[in-house]
Order: C-alpha cells, then structure tokens, then sequence
C-alpha cells in the first residue's frame, strides 16, 4: 500500500481516463443502489421475499469489489469501505451463511487494515508510541474480525475445520479444494497479520501452524492465484517461517521472482515486500532503494484492478525510502 497518478497527454491516453471515468461512475451509481436497496430491505416486513431480496442484494454487495480496487484516490475509498463493511455485516446478520458476503467481509477488512490503519501506526511511532500501539491494537482486531468471517466461510463446506485447524492443522486442510483459494488466501492473510501484531501474545502465537497450513494449502492448490497473490504473502513469510528446509532469504526470493513473472511486473507490492523483509534483514541497502524505485515505477493505469493496492504500495514504498537512514546502518 508515489501519491500522484501519472497524467498521459495523448488522445489515446485522454480517450481511456475518459472510460475509467464513465466506468468508475456506473460502479459508484451501483454501490449507491444496493446501500439504498439493502437499507430498506433490512427494515420491511415480510419474512420470505425480504429474505430472497436480502440474498439478491448480498450477491450484488459482494461484487462491488472492482469498483474499488480501480479507484486512483485512497482517500475517497478508506472514507467509503466502512461503510460498505458494516453494511455487508447488517445484511450477514439476516443471512449468515451467504457465502460470497462471507468472503467479502474476509477481504473488506484485511485490506481496510493493512491499507489504512496500519500504516498510520507506523507513521506515528516516532512522534507518539502511545498512539501507534493504538492503532495496531486495532489494525490487529480488524484482521481478526476478517479471519473470523475467514473461519466461518470455510465451515460452510467443511464443518468442524476450524477446530480441526488447532488440533490438527495439516489433517484440517487436507479436506479443502481448489474452490476454498480465495478464502484459504485472506484467512490466513488476516491471521498472519494479527499475528505479526500480538507477538505478545501466546495464544496468537499458538496459532501460527494453522494459519501456516492454511497459506501452504492454498500455494499447493492453486500457485498462481490473483497473478502471484500468494508467493507475495510468503516473501515476508519465509523469513520467520520456522524448521523449513534452506535459507529463508533464498525460499523468500525464488517466491518474489514467482510473484514477479505472474504479475508481468505489473504489481508493486512484491517489489516492497522484497525490499522491507529481506533487504533490511541482510544490510543490502543498495538492493532496497532499487526495489523500492522499481515499485514506483510501476504504471498505475496499466491494470486497472490493481490502480488503489499500487498506489497504497507506492506510498510505503516512498514511506520507506524516507527512512531507510533508520533501517540501515552505515
């Protein structure tokens, strides 16, 4: 998750900022209709058909996730998802089994917080401790939250997983499908986060060989999920991960060089991951400013669906850059 969106002049350029534009305002008209239709769904009457509108409303909710991911204004979008969010837990309160919101609230969260909060708390540890540990105190109950919605979207096809995945995490995954990706994905994106954030705590700490299984699972199934989603999770993984075979700094590469080729370079955040776990934990300053620098050079108007995470990326990229004199020493 620098903050200016690169201009093209040309009548190509001007004629495709011009659909963006068309295609952004159809996708805010069509958030606005389900807010207006979930709200007064939420409070008629009768029982069965405002069940079914309820369900039509939730798979239309579910899938305004692009029209998100396109916008070039993280502001616009860290004051809009909060409410999508508590909106998309109303309607799971009358039907908690749907499991496309199930999935949504999964990824809503996790990236409301990695993108948003977190970062903040980062930018103000030097000014204020007090008020940073605050705000990864709640970054890390926002990704719980998504790893709870996680964990019931999995129980859904196969009951008892979630305990099975603390008893017994290799024998609890090994029922799961290439059709439970994208949830095996943003659980364990969440669990791992929170965990990252409660180091303090035994009980998170506990719960890493789940949270491990679940991302190892989902790298097994389907490798090139979301063009490399999941080697960019294990770039900053694999230098904690412990008892694997060989050196973490060579397993987090070869995942970064996987991230890169199913990306087409088109992604900034493997290029920041690299450079925030491996090249501050070995000293290579010169690798990290040439990472960080090939993360900003990544068009943000070239894929679309990618336009709102490179530009988050490209402000930690620059973020870091700012404070490489901190993380390295001469």
């Amino acid at each position: 998750m620098i903050e200016r969106v690169r201009a093209n002049h040309t009548v190509r350029g001007g004629m495709r900022d011009r659909a963006t534009a068309i295609d952004m305002r159809r996708g805010a008209r069509a958030v606005c209709i389900v807010a207006i239709l979930a709200i007064a769904f939420l409070f008629s009457g009768c029982a069965s058909p405002r069940k079914m509108a309820i369900n039509m409303v939730g798979n239309a909710l579910a899938g305004t996730g692009t029209a998100f991911a396109s916008d070039p204004d993280p502001e616009l979008i860290r004051e809009a998802v909060p409410f999508g969010l508590k909106l998309m837990e109303a309607l799971l309160a009358e039907t908690p089994e749907h499991k496309g919101l199930l999935l949504a609230v999964t990824s809503g969260f996790t990236q409301y917080a990695y993108a948003f909060v977190q970062p903040e708390a980062d930018k103000l540890e030097d000014e204020d401790f007090d008020a940073a540990e605050a705000k990864r105190d709640r970054a890390k109950k926002l990704y719980l939250r998504a790893r709870d919605y996680g964990l019931r979207r999995l129980e859904l096809r196969h009951e008892g997983i979630r305990e099975g995945l603390l008893k017994d995490p290799e024998g609890a995954v090994a029922r799961v499908d290439k059709k439970d990706v994208p949830v095996l994905y943003w659980t364990s994106a969440s669990w791992g986060a929170a965990i990252s954030l409660g180091l303090d705590d035994p009980e998170l700490i506990a719960d890493v060989p789940a949270m491990q299984a679940l991302i190892d699972r989902a790298l097994e199934l389907d490798e090139d999920y979301d063009a490399g989603a999941i080697h960019s999770f294990l770039i900053g993984y694999e230098m904690i991960r412990q008892g694997a075979e060989g050196k973490p700094e060579d397993r987090a590469r070869r995942h970064f060089a996987r991230a890169v080729e199913l990306s087409g370079g088109s992604q900034a955040g493997a290029y920041v991951a690299l450079a925030e776990s491996v090249s501050v934990e070995t000293q290579n300053k010169k690798e990290f400013n040439e990472l960080l620098e090939k993360a900003l050079a990544v068009d943000v108007d070239a894929r679309p669906e990618w336009r709102l995470l490179n530009i988050v990326m490209q402000r930690r990229a620059q973020w870091l850059l700012g404070r490489s004199e901190d993380l390295f020493l001469e």
